[in-house]
């Protein structure tokens, strides 16, 4: 079969039905060598694109609608997680800044539906989320468009730094970006595909907060997990003002100044 044909046999799915197909194709090419049949390419791609992707869903909830913040945070894996400290993160991480801010939320998954939080840490925020997976960006549209929540997810991927960079710089100022829990996802479709991201949108950002998982979701097992790297390259042109650890997610916070 044709690269083309073969691709759309991936998405033929329906969690990987909206998916941008620029993702698809990225992980698709890892696999696209004469060593594996058209249906191990298939395959392959697919599990690690639900890897990436799934993971952080669930795919029940990619049906839901009309439900309240709390049963959506608590049916979404990486925000169940973060549920009861969410308060205690945005108070630490929106310290000394002004009351109306712009949180721009890349690779968001269904984190706009904290929003109420940002309200208890008496922040008045326009929210600007990033999400590949179409059923998600959705779903917390809807949520905003019912909840009358000054906020909007826009579906695309965000390998296209270009489109990245125009959410960012359309947002009013202050500037506060999050990326919780997607560098790996980014690692794995480019080695180093953070760093690039980063120097472009920094520049644009008045704060920008990076979290990831020290902890298993499932079974609460702590794994080694300090990303030296990651936290070197930060510490080489810009400035840490925190870094923390609350329930099993580390967040690093630092700005250009």
């Amino acid at each position: 079969m044709k690269e083309s044909e073969l691709i759309e046999k991936i998405m033929e799915k329906k969690e990987f039905s909206e998916l941008p197909k620029k993702d698809v194709e990225r992980i698709f090419e890892k696999f696209d060598k004469d060593e594996f049949s058209d249906e191990e390419k298939v395959k392959l791609s697919r599990n690690v694109l639900r890897k990436i992707f799934s993971g952080f869903g669930g795919r029940k909830i990619l049906s839901w609608k009309d439900k309240t913040e709390d049963e959506i945070l608590k049916k979404h894996l990486s925000t169940r997680e973060r549920l009861e400290s969410y308060s205690e993160v945005y108070s630490r991480i929106l310290v000394n800044i002004p009351e109306k801010i712009s949180v721009v939320d890349l690779g968001c998954g269904v984190n706009g539906a904290s929003y109420g939080f940002f309200e208890k840490c008496n922040k008045k925020a326009k929210y600007f989320g990033v999400e590949a997976v179409g059923q998600i960006s959705n779903l917390v549209n809807s949520f905003f468009k019912k909840e009358k929540i000054p906020g909007q997810v826009f579906h695309f991927s965000l390998l296209d730094i270009k489109k990245v960079k125009e959410v960012i710089s359309k947002a009013g100022k202050p500037r506060i970006v999050f990326l919780f829990k997607v560098i790996d996802s980014l690692e794995t479709f480019e080695k180093d595909f953070t760093k690039k991201l980063l120097k472009e949108i920094v520049p644009l950002s008045d704060r920008i907060v990076i979290s990831f998982a020290t902890e298993s979701w499932m079974r609460r097992k702590k794994f080694f997990a300090n990303r030296k790297w990651l936290i070197d390259f930060i510490r080489e042109s810009w400035q840490f003002t925190d870094d923390f650890t609350v329930d099993g997610e580390r967040y690093l916070v630092f700005s250009k100044d």
